[in-house]
């Protein structure tokens, strides 16, 4: 095992891992809440990226950053089987690329997410390979990490889960969300007796100054297509979805109700252009519409902090709404919704982008915005009780970024999953 950097001139080299700098608003939130913690320590960090997004990271952070997937940079124009062979080639590279890069820091820190979850589309050889060599190269150097405040669900592919439950078990320090994700990491067969429950870690970020009532009404959408067990009937639910949230959009309108647009990742643009698109070709005024450009989660909460209520998909833009203490409905796509709204008091206001009703997201609304003195005020105290939870996290944190490495409880392959 190598000496630990910090020994040498007291600095402690912290790398960030994920899905991070890629137009994911609510992922970078949770790498802002954790930047701004790292820079609270007393002991001088120096930070380091393994990401998606490394020119956006290196940029706003002034520190070094590397491509997770060696493809990404490298394809190109690349087709058919040029495209195929630079896959396996950047497949084959990327656990060599992963040692050199986690070798040299202390500890990493996987900042939130649903780094432990299936409930968009996504392949085994994408972010779960990467992940799983992350952890297995940083049992062989004696790099640290952590998953801190991920989310996880019951996953039911085999090669996915399998890399999902090898990294949980060999990381370092574990802790969940919600108290559904260490669940669900326990059903597949990880021993979750040591790992706390935490909140979101976007939760810690500050909030923005609260605007008077508006009138006006916030909506999120999304290119919501099902989840990864979805892809037969994709399309399908994407049309309903759409037609159902363009419709609720029109019905604001018909009330004489202003509305904001939000997206919360960069693949939704094009839906939002869509439901703008029509609702302008449908009406001779669109003066009520209008479309918030935004680069960051805690801009997305400036701009929200101007509605009254919101009605969104994306799971950070729920949770940036509901630690505004807006009333809020969540269209969401995966069981975490109905966790998060439900833990917030506002479980009657869920509704599943799956199988979304025009009527009842329109009766859901009218009951959101009678009931809205009660609901702020739970709000307000959960929100409250968040805040004091990450504090005791991040202390908790300190603790294992300063001590000396040790095994972690299960830090062993297991074959039967």
């Amino acid at each position: 095992m190598r000496p630990r950097a910090s020994a040498q001139g007291g600095t402690t080299r912290v790398g960030l891992f994920g899905n991070l700098g890629s137009g994911n608003l609510g992922n970078d939130g949770s790498l802002e809440s954790v930047i701004s913690y790292l820079r609270r320590l007393d002991s001088d960090v120096e930070l380091g990226f393994f990401c998606m997004g490394p020119d956006e990271v290196a940029a706003r952070y002034g520190a070094s950053a590397v491509w997770m997937q060696w493809y990404e940079p490298h394809a190109g124009n690349a087709t058919g089987l040029a495209a195929v062979g630079l896959k396996v080639l950047g497949k084959l590279l990327d656990p060599l690329r992963t040692l050199a890069w986690v070798r040299h820091f202390d500890v990493v820190i996987v900042p939130g997410m649903g780094v432990l979850e299936a409930t968009v589309p996504i392949r085994p050889w994408a972010f779960p390979y990467c992940l799983f060599w992350l952890v297995l190269t940083a049992r062989l150097t004696g790099t640290r990490v952590a998953l801190v405040s991920v989310g996880s669900d019951r996953v039911r592919a085999r090669a996915t889960r399998w890399f999902i439950v090898q990294s949980a078990r060999l990381a370092h320090y574990r802790s969940f969300r919600d108290e559904f994700s260490r669940n669900a990491m326990r059903e597949m067969g990880v021993d979750v007796t040591a790992d706390r429950v935490y909140p979101d870690l976007a939760f810690s970020l500050p909030n923005p100054p609260h605007s008077g009532s508006t009138g006006m009404v916030g909506v999120g959408v999304m290119a919501y297509r099902g989840t990864n067990d979805d892809r037969a009937e994709s399309d399908q639910l994407h049309r309903h979805y759409i037609a159902t949230m363009t419709g609720f959009v029109h019905w604001l309108l018909d009330q004489g109700r202003e509305v904001r647009f939000y997206t919360t990742d960069q693949e939704d643009q094009p839906i939002l252009d869509a439901l703008v698109a029509d609702v302008r070709a449908h009406r001779t005024d669109d003066s009520a519409i209008a479309v918030e450009p935004m680069s960051t989660l805690p801009e997305l909460m400036r701009r929200m902090a101007q509605v009254d209520t919101v009605v969104g998909s994306r799971y950070h833009n729920v949770l940036g709404a509901l630690k505004l203490s807006k009333p809020t409905i969540a269209v969401g796509y995966a069981t975490k919704h109905d966790v998060l709204m439900r833990d917030m008091g506002l479980g009657d206001y869920s509704e599943p982008a799956r199988s979304v009703d025009l009527d009842r997201l329109i009766t859901k609304f009218q009951a959101l915005e009678q009931n809205r003195d009660a609901l702020v005020a739970t709000m307000n105290r959960h929100n409250a009780e968040r805040l004091r939870l990450l504090d005791e996290q991040f202390a908790e944190l300190s603790d294992m970024i300063a001590a000396e490495p040790s095994p972690s409880h299960n830090a062993t392959l297991a074959p039967g999953d």
